[in-house]
């Protein structure tokens, strides 16, 4: 470095040629560099928390774009038939209710104490766990409740689909979403309007009301279930308009052996000429075209 004493002239700064200039920039050593010491808080690790918050938030939202929840059709508190089911994320949750020690009695502790417990560990681990250790492999307590915690979640959820997917056998019931699925599928290839089950559709009229069989059908007790004009009520459907939906042998065989949906057998009340009687009577029930 050049100088006067006065100061006026110019200082000249002269690089030493024997130090070779660096090419690398000027980044400062990584966080685990230094022993038992951690990143700031704020902004480094809570930007990058974000960042990956917003990656799983697009995921998410992507999914459940493409793949929408199926919607059942409007409540109905008389379908005695409607097996109720709640989200795939809380199935966990749902099966766990069933337990006894969580339930009736307990019902408290199933339905505030538990969720309670385990929501509130996850709020307070950054302050239960504040070790400087970042390996799972070292932190076997946290660790551990975490596995022991997903492997839980995991089994609820598969348990309570089996004992879901189950009773959909037993009762034979087809899933409501299903239903409307192979509906619209139906009058899409017979070039019809897709179904709305909200829209109301007006009952057919009844046919030949004056038919003797139309007297077998009240002694025998059925418009106690499908209403005094067989127009229908709650889950019990109409049986004007029946000769569009089903044969004549389908509903002989119905009235005869019943279904499991409720429908009782016939076959020790009325005889078979009746039980054919009225099977010929309802297969001529059909909407006026």
């Amino acid at each position: 470095m050049a100088a006067s004493s006065n100061g006026k002239e110019k200082v000249v700064y002269v690089g030493d040629s024997r130090i070779r200039k660096g090419t690398s920039p000027n980044i400062p050593a990584d966080y685990t560099a230094f022993p038992g010491k951690s990143e700031a808080f704020i902004p480094n690790f809570l930007l990058k928390e974000w960042m990956v918050g917003v990656v799983v938030l697009v995921g998410f939202l992507v999914l459940t774009i493409t793949e929408p929840a199926p919607l059942g059709y409007p409540a109905d508190p008389t379908n005695t038939a409607f097996i109720p089911m709640p989200d795939w994320y809380f199935l966990f949750l749902y099966q766990l209710l069933k337990y006894p020690y969580v339930s009736q009695d307990y019902l408290v502790l199933g339905t505030v104490g538990v969720p309670g417990i385990a929501f509130g560990a996850l709020m307070l681990a950054p302050f239960l766990d504040t070790g400087k250790e970042r390996r799972f492999y070292r932190r076997p307590i946290a660790s551990s409740l975490m596995i022991l915690s997903l492997i839980a979640i995991v089994y609820l959820t598969k348990t309570s689909w089996d004992f879901y997917t189950h009773e959909l056998e037993i009762t034979n019931t087809v899933p409501e979403h299903i239903e409307r699925e192979e509906k619209a599928r139906e009058a899409a290839l017979k070039g019809q309007e897709r179904p709305n089950p909200a829209k109301k559709e007006e009952p057919a009229a009844l046919v030949s009301p004056d038919d003797p069989a139309f007297e077998m059908v009240r002694q025998a007790q059925c418009i106690a279930c499908h209403a005094g004009n067989l127009q229908g009520q709650g889950s019990f459907p109409a049986l004007t308009g029946v000769g569009d939906r089903r044969t004549k042998e389908e509903i002989a065989d119905i009235i005869t052996n019943g279904t499991d949906g409720g429908m009782p057998a016939f076959k020790d009340q009325l005889t078979a000429e009746q039980i054919d009687q009225v099977a010929t009577w309802l297969s001529k029930q059909k909407k006026a075209e």
